[in-house]
């Protein structure tokens, strides 16, 4: 059991870990449009993209909670949810046309927000088998632009965006570039290789 499971949560400093929080991307406060039950019974809904992991969540909200679209609530661990009464995960296609509407706009939003940890995935990207480099797995990004990413940055690990745009010939909006992939890995359940989408909680 968990310590979030036990209601025990900050009892102690070792098992205490900083929230996940995710990012919401349509409230449907009368619940889903194919839920038969009355009104009365359903609760508010809304679909959100996890920051750390891009974990597609619904969540099931409390009947007061103020939430909008952008917001960010807690939804790991349970003892930290304020607004959240219930996460669980959903497929990409289960997602409300808003939803799909609002999911670039985000993760291009938590990839400017965050830069430094997306920065560092072209600093430390590593093979995955002796023909495959993670860096292949970047739309646009073969063999010489690899070779090149990995010599770069051999001289000094790249700062921003915009450091590696000017010392990598060729490359082009490298941030874009992670945001393409982002947007496959949610798309598509079945891809062999997901650097970025997980649905598990890293621990």
């Amino acid at each position: 059991m968990t310590t979030s499971e036990s209601g025990d949560a900050g009892d102690t400093e070792t098992t205490e870990r900083e929230p996940d929080f995710a990012v919401v991307l349509d409230v449907l406060p009368h619940g889903r449009a194919d839920d038969d039950r009355p009104r009365y019974k359903k609760s508010p809904l809304g679909y959100a993209l996890g920051e750390e992991n891009f974990r597609l969540v619904e969540l099931r909200l409390d009947d007061d909670a103020d939430v909008s679209i952008g917001d960010r609530v807690v939804v790991e661990p349970a003892a930290d949810r304020d607004l959240v009464e219930e996460v669980r995960d959903v497929e990409y296609d289960a997602l409300s046309n808003t939803a799909l509407s609002e999911l670039e706009y985000v993760v291009d939003e938590i990839l400017s927000e965050h830069e430094g940890r997306f920065v560092d995935f072209y600093n430390d990207a590593q093979p995955i088998t002796i023909r495959l480099h993670q860096l292949n797995l970047l739309p646009g990004i073969g063999k010489k632009l690899r070779n090149n990413i990995l010599d770069q940055r051999k001289r000094g690990p790249f700062e921003s965006f915009e450091d590696l745009e000017d010392r990598i010939s060729g490359l082009h909006n490298p941030k874009d570039i992670l945001a393409e992939r982002i947007m496959s890995e949610l798309r598509d359940d079945d891809l062999k290789y997901k650097v970025f989408v997980r649905r598990d909680r890293e621990e």
